[in-house]
């Protein structure tokens, strides 16, 4: 006993020597819109705010936006300290900075959480996703305080990412010359059965009642390892997606601290249970626990910790919340699906007891991680938008059924989830999760191939749920199904399973040559996509046009690729016959000397058009339709080239074309004030701030009467996919430029730097920012025959394909250039290793993780 609680006492020095980094500091009006999600991949989550306020409370399968997870924000979790000097004086306030000034109105007063409880007067908020720092200070307070908050993310271990924790800690100095007693405390109301999405109001008590909430009960246990307060329900139905259980705990490793706690406060009403949790633990730091002979279904419990701090001593008390609600249910909210994590798990209890001994590495190796990327040579910009647009991997956009099978929404709006199904058009953009976690995005690919692909070769651009062959909505989207094939490609590329690309690879070709079917969009076989094609804008286009060709090149130079692997020999010839008739057609027909335009053409008539191909969305008159790009300069005219530029396949058409259109981009979409111009749909986008606009028309005559649906539009997806172009082409400045115009938008002011915004919060299409990282470096790898490509350009820069990561040190100093290529996580086999545009050598090594190997160019 004594050797275990020795090695326990050890792990939690460990953390607590481990130093965190910060990528970006905010502080004053900046922390206002901060709410990082705190969460596992298909767990849901926490946010913690700018202030250090716990926030949109997320872990019953429900967006939750607003929910603070009690039935009034007055009563959101909240952490507080006493402290009480050797005079005997005592002071208390909740560990929060100041409520934003936007925040203190409300219809009954003030409606910002826990806005009843003294708070420090200064704040400020570190963060480097997905560790952040809340940094507290008060000069009425004999201590400074940082709250330390994350989850593990370790790129190529899902499992170890997808832990249904946020770990707490408060990491508290004495800044006076004399001893403290200290304590700090965790409260919140047990709200199994209440996701914030159904309430009603009662006249009875005038608060907001929630549904379902019924006889929930709070317990105190304590283990060896962990002390805290464990939630559960009697009567919430056990099939309820609300159904679960919930745990504050703490560590029970130091034995110089005093643990307290309430299961229960006074029942009374009129805020009767927020004076006593108050009041209980500012007389002197302990909680005392008691019952009340009247119950309430949502019953409040605290946890507190009491330890001395020295003269200017530092102490970290830890608390982990973790939960367990295993009924996921499907997109439509009827079927119990289940959620992956909770295989791992049996209740709360037990995700603490597990993680709890892990915790070390765990931090460890996400330090590993962020460390690595923060500190490779990529502009700050381009490191800021990657890596807090990839906690959209662990929002409610996300999630995993009990099988591990990883689904996603387009994004969340505050209590529903925003646009169901994978949908193939939207995903097509995010490089996040083929880079970070690899398994997962090849398990999308198999969801696509195996329950979305009809027999016909049409591929729904959104599954079904439970999943089922051939079943849902029959409809594709030509730049969906297109980039699906190459996303195959890339998946196939990044992870050398030729397992998987055998198994794909019928759906492939079938997928590939429904665009040949009669009314098809590419009926006569020519490698041009001239008929119906519905796309990501919501409608159709008529006519061949850059966004969906680009897609449909790359889809055919994909597939000749995977075929001659494969020895598909007739399918190789037929692929690559189409791809470069339909090149050359391209820039001789859509470019018009400097950029890509669309040539509408409509439909005959209905018949002609095949079924599923118009979803009923777009122009009502297929012989003169509305919504067509015509003319205009679209900023997402070279997505498909992108695509093809990251998964290695180089050029789709003339070189000098693509890099016209890119300045084109820059010259006609860049806007410097949006204030300025008349934009009917919605504004992502204000005043004097500035982006690139969907659709520029240079000559304004050529604007058609109903222009594109999304047109005056700016969606950050898009603008990093521009930027990503332009990083390929040299265009380093005009890409740092759109980069940091998106992230200026997103400054903690104006908008949340975790959330960007499209139809919803936390958008998949903003996970685009990944593929910069990718650009920068000229990184490209293929675990298929173990070439690895680099940029030429000296310096440090972070890697990874999905499976494993590390950084590569670029040298050109002494007579001969040089890599040293480091592996931090996997193993990386390498049989060539090149400078992109240069020199290539010749190396046969299996590096794996903690290994490294240095490249000589000769």
């Amino acid at each position: 006993m004594r050797l275990i609680c020795s090695l326990l006492l050890l792990a939690a020095a460990t953390v607590n020597a481990q130093d965190w980094p910060v990528l970006k500091h905010y502080e004053g009006q900046q922390t206002y819109k901060i709410a990082m999600p705190v969460g596992g991949i298909g767990t849901g989550n926490i946010s913690v705010g700018g202030n250090g306020q716990w926030r949109d409370v997320e872990i019953m399968n429900k967006p939750g936006v607003g929910f603070f997870g009690a039935v009034s924000p007055k009563q959101a979790p909240c952490f507080l300290i006493f402290t009480q000097d050797a005079k005997g004086v005592k002071r208390s306030k909740a560990l929060l900075g100041p409520i934003p000034p936007n925040e203190f109105a409300g219809a009954e007063g003030s409606n910002t959480p826990s806005h009843g409880l003294p708070r420090f007067k200064n704040s400020s908020f570190d963060a480097a996703y997905p560790f952040a720092i809340v940094n507290l200070q008060d000069d009425d307070m004999p201590v400074s305080v940082k709250l330390k908050t994350f989850n593990p993310f370790i790129p190529g271990n899902a499992d170890a990412s997808g832990i249904p924790v946020a770990v707490i800690r408060y990491e508290v100095k004495n800044t006076t010359d004399g001893e403290l007693d200290v304590a700090v405390a965790g409260s919140l109301d047990n709200f199994i059965g209440m996701d914030g999405y159904k309430a009603e109001f009662s006249l009875f008590n005038r608060s907001i009642v929630p549904l379902g909430t019924k006889n929930n009960r709070n317990t105190f246990k304590s283990t060896q390892k962990l002390s805290g307060i464990y939630m559960t329900s009697d009567s919430v139905d056990k099939d309820a997606s609300t159904y679960g259980t919930i745990a504050l705990t703490t560590n029970n490793t130091d034995k110089q601290r005093q643990i307290s706690y309430r299961t229960e406060f006074d029942t009374r009403g009129w805020g009767s249970n927020m004076a006593d949790m108050w009041n209980d633990f500012t007389d002197d730091g302990i909680y005392q626990d008691k019952t009340f002979p009247e119950k309430v279904n949502d019953p409040r419990a605290a946890l507190a910790v009491k330890l001395k701090l020295k003269p200017h001593e530092t102490r970290e008390v830890q608390f982990l919340l973790t939960w367990n609600f295993p009924n996921r249910k499907d997109w439509e909210d009827h079927v119990t699906i289940g959620n992956y994590y909770s295989t791992k798990y049996t209740d709360a209890w037990d995700v603490a007891e597990k993680v709890t001994p892990q915790l070390s590495s765990l931090e460890k190796k996400t330090l590993d991680f962020v460390n690595t990327l923060i500190n490779s040579s990529y502009p700050l910009e381009v490191k800021e938008a990657a890596l807090f647009n990839a906690s959209t991997l662990r929002s409610q956009t996300t999630f995993r059924d009990k099988q591990g099978n990883y689904f996603g929404w387009e994004g969340v709006f505050n209590n529903v989830g925003s646009c169901f199904g994978n949908c193939t058009h939207v995903w097509n953009y995010e490089f996040a999760s083929p880079f970070l976690f690899g398994a997962l995005a090849k398990n999308m690919r198999n969801t696509e191939y195996n329950y979305a692909l009809w027999n016909s070769g049409l591929m729904n651009f959104r599954v079904s749920l439970p999943l089922k062959k051939e079943s849902g909505m029959k409809g594709a989207a030509a730049d969906g199904q297109m980039g699906s094939i190459m996303r195959v490609y890339r998946e196939w590329q990044l992870s050398g399973d030729d397992a998987f690309l055998k198994a794909t690879w019928p759906g492939v070709k079938k997928a590939l040559a429904f665009a040949w079917i009669k009314g098809g969009w590419d009926a006569d076989k020519d490698g041009v996509m001239e008929g119906c094609q519905h796309n990501t804008m919501d409608i159709e286009y008529y006519g061949p046009n850059p966004e969906i060709e680009f897609w449909y090149l790359g889809a055919l130079k994909a597939s000749a690729a995977m075929a001659k692997y494969l020895k598909d020999t007739e399918f190789e010839q037929t692929c690559t016959r189409l791809y470069t008739n339909g090149s050359k057609w391209t820039d001789a027909n859509l470019f018009n000397g400097k950029f890509y335009i669309q040539k509408v053409q409509p439909a005959k008539s209905a018949e002609d058009i095949a079924p599923g191909l118009r979803q009923g969305m777009g122009g009502k008159d297929i012989r003169n339709p509305d919504f067509q790009i015509g003319e205009g300069c679209l900023v997402d005219q070279l997505v498909g080239q992108n695509m093809a530029f990251v998964c290695g396949l180089g050029y789709l058409a003339d070189e000098a074309h693509i890099r016209s259109a890119l300045k084109s981009i820059v010259e006609y979409n860049s806007v410097k004030t949006f204030g300025d111009r008349f934009n009917n749909m919605r504004s992502y986008a204000l005043g004097n701030e500035p982006g690139l606009l969907i659709t520029a028309y240079p000559d304004p005559s050529k604007r058609p009467a109903i222009p594109l649906s999304y047109g005056d539009e700016v969606w950050t997806g898009l603008e990093y996919t521009a930027a990503t172009g332009m990083y390929y082409e040299g265009m380093d400045k005009e890409a740092l430029d759109i980069i940091t115009n998106v992230r200026s938008r997103y400054d903690g002011y104006k908008r949340n730097p975790f959330n960007e915004e499209e139809c919803g919060n936390h958008y998949v299409r903003a996970m685009a920012s990944w593929s910069a990282l990718v650009a920068i470096s000229k990184f490209h790898y293929s675990a298929v025959d173990g070439s690895f490509t680099i940029t030429s350009k000296p310096g440090t820069y972070f890697w990874s394909n999905g499976y494993a990561w590390g950084d590569v040190v670029v040298d050109d100093k002494g007579s001969k250039p040089s890599v040293i290529i480091s592996v931090h996580h996997g193993s990386l086999k390498l049989n060539t290793v090149a400078l992109a545009g240069g020199k290539m050598q010749k190396v046969k090594a299996q590096l794996d993780e903690g290994t490294q190997q240095r490249i000589l160019f000769n």
